[in-house]
């Protein structure tokens, strides 16, 4: 029965070895891997380089239009006149006149060159709107890549939580072992009963079957981070679990900067001065627009045989020219129904909203820091509570175990104690990764996440 017992633990155990050869993917190395491989980030930087062909000179409407027009035609014509009732000059019935065959051809080639010189500004407000939505664009990508970042640590931390976990319970089931050889050893001696050795497989099949579900668990949850990172889903790790806090007077500093870095107020900026070009792009249909046309052409007309007098047939003849043509043109829409106002009242409402967006966005952005601050800092004294309670377990499991050696407490007292640093051990370390993910979650307020170590 006892080396039944002890197959899975062995088993257990040959695991943790393998699992302690596995290399390690440290935290910038798993930013880089998101960056790079990440579909939303990719999707993102797609989209800047969609904004970034709009804003280019060649969607501004500053060049010119040139194009090229060639044609060709071709006629054959079969024609017979007759002269009823006439005759000619012997007195005979005049004879029919035929033209078979008849060809004509016309070939003509041009190019038209078309130039706005002034349509009332609104090409240059439009081409500076497009700067901004690119601007804007690039925000987006910036706020998918914090989201990214932001669930990338929410898994990644999740991971080094659970590993840590499961050498706790590692540690756990160990110590059960140990109690096992002790209870049979004692038994051996005449020195306890039967029950005790019971106790002790029974806390061992607990270790083993807590210790299989949490690796379970783990393993679930490296598979979970290997989808953010754009990895194979059989991809196996170790993560970094050292973790370290940004001091308070930093945070501070970089609470006083939000304005200038928070990702949703930096977009309202954005969306304000776009509003503002929109504005400024309607008002430019009051003005006149000039331009220029200028065009250049080759016409080939070769016509055929034609008859102009009784009897007579004239021969066909080809014609070529050139022709080069300048054309300015003023125009100057003095009234459209009202459609121009109609627009530039709009936009400036549009403007209006985007304004009290603003104010709206700000009043929740501070909200939101100081929510994520005090958040942070109850999280982190509950870490340091966290950690003092491991210390004050550790010494009464410790002091438990003498006890027990000694056979001054029972092994259901021992359980008690071993079962208390276990709980203490496990929520010292939710606490550890709920403090780190609130700081992270304040960094990105504050837009500062993607600027500090992490």
């Amino acid at each position: 029965m006892r080396n039944r017992l002890l197959t899975p633990i062995f088993l257990v155990f040959v695991g943790t070895v393998l699992t302690g050869q596995e290399k390690l993917l440290s935290k910038e190395d798993a930013v880089n891997v998101a960056l790079e491989n990440n579909f939303g980030i990719m999707v993102a930087k797609n989209q800047i380089r969609v904004a970034e062909n709009n804003a280019s000179i060649l969607n501004s409407g500053y060049l010119p239009t040139l194009t090229g027009t060639a044609g060709a035609n071709y006629n054959e014509l079969n024609s017979t006149t007759t002269y009823p009732g006439q005759i000619d000059s012997n007195g005979d019935p005049r004879v029919d006149l035929e033209i078979n065959d008849a060809e004509s051809q016309t070939y003509n080639a041009g190019l038209n060159l078309n130039y706005t010189l002034f349509d009332g500004m609104g090409r240059l407000y439009n081409y500076k709107r497009l700067k901004e939505q690119y601007q804007l664009s690039e925000l987006q990508a910036r706020e998918t890549i914090e989201n990214t970042i932001l669930q990338l640590f929410s898994v990644y931390y999740e991971v080094a939580r659970l590993t840590q976990n499961e050498k706790v319970l590692r540690e756990a089931l160990g110590i059960s072992t140990q109690r096992i050889k002790r209870a049979e050893y004692s038994f051996e001696y005449g020195q306890n009963t039967k029950l005790d050795i019971l106790n002790a497989q029974v806390d061992v099949t607990n270790d083993s079957i807590n210790l299989m579900n949490m690796r379970q668990l783990l393993e679930n949850t490296k598979r979970d981070l290997n989808v953010i990172l754009n990895l194979d889903i059989r991809e196996t790790y170790e993560v970094d679990t050292l973790i370290s806090f940004i001091p308070r007077l930093q945070l501070v500093d970089y609470m006083s900067q939000a304005s200038q870095n928070n990702i949703s107020l930096l977009q309202t900026d954005r969306n304000l001065a776009i509003n503002d070009y929109d504005i400024k792009v309607s008002k430019s249909g009051y003005l006149p627009s000039i331009g220029l046309n200028g065009s250049y052409g080759w016409n080939l007309n070769q016509s055929a045989n034609f008859s102009f007098l009784p009897g007579q047939i004239i021969p066909g003849s080809n014609r070529n020219s050139l022709n080069l043509g300048l054309e300015a043109r003023l125009t100057w829409n003095l009234f459209d129904g009202g459609g121009t106002t109609v627009r530039v009242r709009n936009a400036k409402i549009a403007f209006e909203n985007q304004e009290l967006l603003k104010e709206q966005v700000n009043l929740e952005v501070n909200r939101d820091i100081q929510n994520a601050l005090a958040i942070y800092e109850n999280r982190l004294k509950i870490f340091y509570i966290q950690e003092q309670n491991v210390l004050t377990n550790q010494n009464n499991f410790e002091r438990s175990r003498e006890q027990f050696q000694l056979g001054r407490i029972t092994s259901i007292e021992f359980r008690q104690a071993q079962i208390n640093l276990l709980n203490a051990q496990t929520n010292k370390n939710l606490a550890k990764y709920d403090a780190k993910l609130a700081e992270l979650q304040l960094l990105q307020l504050t837009g500062q996440l993607l600027n500090v170590e992490l």
